[in-house]
């Protein structure tokens, strides 16, 4: 199998809210040589998966949508940035494409507002909405700058007392070993809506854990090569990955099950075809979550695609 090269956003030179163009982000890159024995840092996850039956999950890492803090160019990592007008119409586009496409089972979020109003809106399209919990958890929080919360991409502000990478990596292994692992024992379909930089450390950790990791060949732009995975996030991109054990011929001789990952889509935004911000900006501002939404006023089935695109907002 050709070795597969992962291109990992390290840390943001802006904003970890930022849009998704990847001549934003230092990367990292390393190399996913298959067959990788599972690291024995990572015991719970041999030990977890050591006696299941053959399982598949479908994992969607999903970013949360269009914030104020993102709009007027603001680093914004721990604080609590608002989702904008813009925002929540993305929201609701994702919710429907994910409704009409795929039923959910679990859906983890940041406790940040802007993951959990994006999550919750995702969550309450599926059809089982009222059988379904959302996970707040602060592991999936957004990077912490420091004394650059809040600071102008730009300004030359020093980040002081900014959050390492070491530490997100501890937060996200917890992340796993306490969520998301013990759910490899049945097929499952997991939603993760979390933030641009945590995201990518989530997926190198997946990465690091499985045996082998491919991408499909529809998976990103024909532009990258296919040996090379560059998995970037825009507001409400998602990737998509599946996560299987390895046939029986493949498997190791020891007890340990083993985990091949393939990933499907990187940043998949198929769902904002054909939507526009509002101008005059309208649609860059502060959703209010107290006004009615335009949909209040159309039944169910009437202007369906008007009610979902069309928000009232103060100014």
């Amino acid at each position: 199998m050709e070795e597969l090269k992962v291109v990992y956003a390290e840390y943001a030179t802006n904003d970890a809210e930022s849009a998704s163009n990847s001549t934003e982000y230092k990367f990292q890159t390393f190399s996913l040589s298959p067959p990788a024995f599972i690291n024995t840092h990572h015991a719970q996850l041999a030990s977890g998966v050591a006696s299941l039956s053959d399982a598949t999950m479908r994992l969607f890492l999903v970013r949360h949508g269009e914030t104020v803090d993102n709009v007027a160019n603001l680093f914004a990592g721990s604080r609590d940035s608002a989702l904008t007008a813009h925002g929540v119409l993305q929201a609701r586009r994702l919710a429907a494409h994910f409704a009409e496409r795929v039923t959910i089972k679990h859906f983890f979020s940041s406790n940040l507002g802007r993951a959990v109003h994006t999550a919750e809106a995702v969550l309450d399209a599926q059809k089982c909405a009222k059988e379904l919990k959302l996970v707040q958890l602060p592991e999936l929080r957004e990077k912490d700058f420091g004394s650059g919360e809040g600071a102008k991409f730009g300004s030359g502000v020093e980040h002081e007392g900014a959050e390492t990478a070491e530490a997100m990596r501890k937060r996200i292994d917890r992340f796993l070993d306490e969520h998301l692992v013990p759910m490899f024992h049945e097929d499952n379909i997991v939603c993760v809506v979390s933030h641009g930089i945590i995201l990518g450390v989530l997926f190198k950790a997946l990465c690091a854990r499985v045996s082998s990791t491919t991408a499909a060949p529809n998976a990103q732009p024909e532009s990258l090569s296919a040996s090379l995975v560059r998995p970037t996030w825009s507001n409400t991109g998602y990737l998509e990955a599946v996560i299987t054990t390895l046939p029986e011929n493949q498997k190791p001789g020891s007890d340990l099950r083993r985990l091949q990952m393939r990933i499907d889509k990187i940043n998949n935004v198929d769902h904002l075809k054909g939507l526009k911000k509002t101008r005059g900006g309208i649609g860059s501002s502060k959703f209010d979550a107290k006004q009615k939404t335009m949909d209040s006023f159309f039944k169910p089935t009437a202007r369906k695609r008007k009610a979902e695109d069309e928000v009232v907002v103060s100014r």
